[in-house]
């Protein structure tokens, strides 16, 4: 049996992770499964996976001639799909720069659009972790789909579509305590 840590031990320990350490090159995998709660360390590679796809497509891209119609064409293409993701700051059209999907993609601007992270953003959770158990609960739809995958991506044209379930109790709740619970609902 293992004696009970004293208090200065145990905030000793708080600042040790003893799951993950630098020199294995995965420190920044759990940092970024524990800030942004994915269950599935799968989700992580695929997101790894698609921001070295997308930035090889910039880098092929960028070797092609400035004025060449057809790296015009898809580097506004490929800027404007990013921009209503939600994961560059700027779209295409001339406002961004294939520089920016080199610099700025990457798998913590991927996760920032999951639902969970979207709703802690949005006010209706504290935290990430709490956001996530909702979402699986099912008490979230986003337009008219209830969703229930924590991992949904959220562009900026759904943001505003993220709402509480018609029949969720926490709707209920912050209706209630705003004092604007219709009798018709309590049916």
């Amino acid at each position: 049996m293992v004696r009970k840590l004293k208090h200065h031990e145990q905030r000793l320990l708080r600042k040790v992770d003893f799951t993950t350490y630098a020199s294995d090159k995965q420190h920044r995998e759990a940092a970024i499964l524990r800030r942004y709660a994915i269950q599935r360390p799968s989700d992580y590679s695929a997101y790894n996976r698609l921001c070295g796809s997308l930035k090889q497509l910039a880098h092929r891209l960028a070797n092609l001639a400035p004025d060449d119609a057809f790296r015009r064409k898809h580097e506004d293409l490929l800027l404007a799909k990013l921009f209503d993701i939600g994961v560059l700051g700027t779209g295409g059209g001339g406002t961004g720069k294939l520089g920016d999907v080199e610099r700025k993609l990457t798998v913590a601007a991927l996760c920032r659009r999951r639902l969970g992270v979207v709703m802690t953003r949005l006010g209706m959770a504290d935290t990430v972790q709490a956001a996530v158990k909702f979402v699986e609960q099912g008490h979230v739809r986003v337009g008219t789909e209830v969703v229930t995958d924590p991992a949904f991506l959220v562009t900026r044209n759904m943001e505003d579509f993220v709402t509480w379930v018609d029949s969720s109790k926490i709707k209920r709740n912050i209706l209630r305590y705003r004092d604007k619970l219709d009798d018709f609902d309590l049916l």
